[in-house]
């Protein structure tokens, strides 16, 4: 691989790949480029009669883009029931750069001052990528995901990456489509724009419901 800058990474993003680690501890990243992709289609998020609950009792504090660091150093830490991560010090080198250029965004959820859960990924026009997502308090990631979709949605994004699908993500209406698919969407959402800080911040529960459920 030659030397992997911010640059590099972004024109990488807009041509399909994206980079990991074999581990937290490996300094050495790889390519992928899945034949299958995950999506979550912002147009069908799905949220439950629960977790809206949740989200609609401001149980959290949701901030965005206070913690990009805070975030992707929580997402890499060991965690019980979650394997290695594929995070790694160099990862996190880069990402903060294009966070510090205006390509990387948290959504994030404060507890009492104290940082609960989140997610992070890049922006390039009105495609986001995903990354991680973490919690140390139930139910702080998903609500932080579910202010990511509705923002996504209310700034007019096309395309919600996620690399892969989980079943986590299957139960917020996230989907595989093939490469061929994948590549026609990733160019119409890079030659567009989205508009990351479309809704306040911060963001009322019943405001960011109101957002992802509200028909096109």
């Amino acid at each position: 691989m030659p030397e992997l800058t911010p640059e590099l990474l972004l024109r990488a993003y807009a041509h399909g790949y994206f980079p990991m680690a074999e581990s937290r501890d490996d300094p050495e990243l790889f390519w992928l480029d899945p034949e299958m992709r995950g999506i979550l289609p912002l147009d069908r998020f799905h949220v439950s009669r629960r977790l809206a609950r949740t989200i609609r009792s401001n149980h959290f504090e949701v901030r965005v883009d206070t913690a990009f660091e805070q975030v992707m150093r929580a997402c890499a830490a060991p965690r019980p029931g979650h394997g290695d991560s594929w995070i790694n010090a160099r990862i996190i080198s880069l990402y903060t750069a294009l966070f510090d250029q205006g390509h990387g965004h948290s959504v994030e959820c404060w507890r009492e001052g104290v940082l609960a859960g989140g997610i992070y990924g890049i922006q390039i026009g009105a495609a986001f990528f995903g990354e991680s997502m973490f919690s140390v308090v139930r139910d702080a990631s998903k609500v932080a995901l579910t202010h990511l979709a509705a923002r996504l949605r209310a700034g007019g994004f096309l395309l919600f990456d996620t690399q892969f699908l989980t079943p986590h993500l299957a139960h917020f209406g996230g989907e595989e489509i093939p490469r061929d698919r994948y590549l026609h969407l990733l160019r119409r959402a890079i030659n567009s724009t989205g508009d990351f800080y479309s809704l306040p911040d911060p963001c009322g529960g019943n405001e960011v419901l109101q957002s992802i459920t509200q028909t096109s």
